[in-house]
């Protein structure tokens, strides 16, 4: 079976882990919120056995080029996902963490994204490249989930000031509560990932552990507004609507270098 066949397969699994889960919302049958965690678990073990499949015959890390970078990232939310309603026993967010997740495989497999697997330029031939994309990637997808929770959040606090929500709802506080836990699991995978190893990286191919580079500097901008978030919750007591509105823009501002930076600005990233 090619990596092709195997990606295939893990979409067509995430959609229907998401129409479960999304199935599981309306009728309030919480078995099937627990069969839509199953069905995700299976698409994470076939969407592993791509990447790794795609690792073996291109012999190099799997997220070098964008569709590679694509379909890892997606795996590294659905990982993310996979642990915080394992821990937690929450399915509501579920369906709207996969529609990320989709959206990143959809976006991958459009042709807009060259599939073949080229040789890596010079700088992308070392180990760091593993340690600095992988973690980042990692918390990037933690940051993910945040950003699900904590848009649930203030729709749900509304509802709680109107009076208007069920015993079937997830409270406010839960959900401020777990979003509070994926940015805490995130930031530092994402400080080690990005900015670290990121760091050494840069020094060992090009000379400087910085530079102000695009990328670098948008990768900072979104390590301050999750310091931000942590600074505020921890030191100054913030929670709620204030937390969930960091944690959003945190959110966004990682979408912003992930995307916005490759696709906008140019830079020593700009071979990724």
């Amino acid at each position: 079976m090619t990596e092709g066949t195997l990606f295939l397969v893990t979409f067509i699994l995430y959609i229907a882990a998401a129409l479960t889960y999304f199935a599981s919302l309306f009728t309030r049958k919480d078995k099937l919120g627990r069969i839509g965690y199953g069905i995700v678990i299976g698409g994470l073990i076939i969407h592993t056995a791509a990447l790794l499949l795609r690792t073996f015959e291109s012999g190099h890390a799997p997220f070098t080029n964008m569709y590679e970078s694509l379909s890892f990232l997606a795996w590294s939310g659905v990982l993310a996902w996979v642990i915080i309603d394992g821990k937690f026993k929450i399915h509501k967010p579920g369906p709207y963490v996969l529609l990320i997740v989709i959206a990143l495989m959809a976006l991958a497999s459009s042709p807009l994204m060259p599939k073949e697997a080229t040789p890596l330029v010079p700088a992308l031939q070392s180990y760091w490249l593993w340690l600095h994309v992988s973690v980042t990637m990692l918390g990037e997808a933690f940051f993910a989930v945040a950003f699900v929770t904590s848009i649930m959040y203030l729709f749900a606090s509304t509802k709680e000031k109107k009076g208007a929500a069920s015993s079937t709802s997830i409270s406010a506080d839960r959900l401020d509560s777990i979003s509070y836990r994926c940015v805490a699991i995130g930031f530092p995978l994402f400080t080690l990932g990005g900015l670290v190893f990121g760091m050494i990286w840069a020094y060992r191919a090009w000379g400087s552990y910085w530079s102000w580079d695009p990328k670098e500097v948008w990768s900072l901008i979104t390590w301050f507004v999750f310091a931000l978030y942590l600074h505020t919750r921890l030191v100054m007591g913030w929670k709620g609507k204030r937390s969930a509105v960091i944690a959003i823009i945190g959110f966004l501002a990682a979408l912003f270098t992930y995307f916005g930076v490759n696709y906008l600005l140019s830079g020593l990233h700009s071979y990724a």
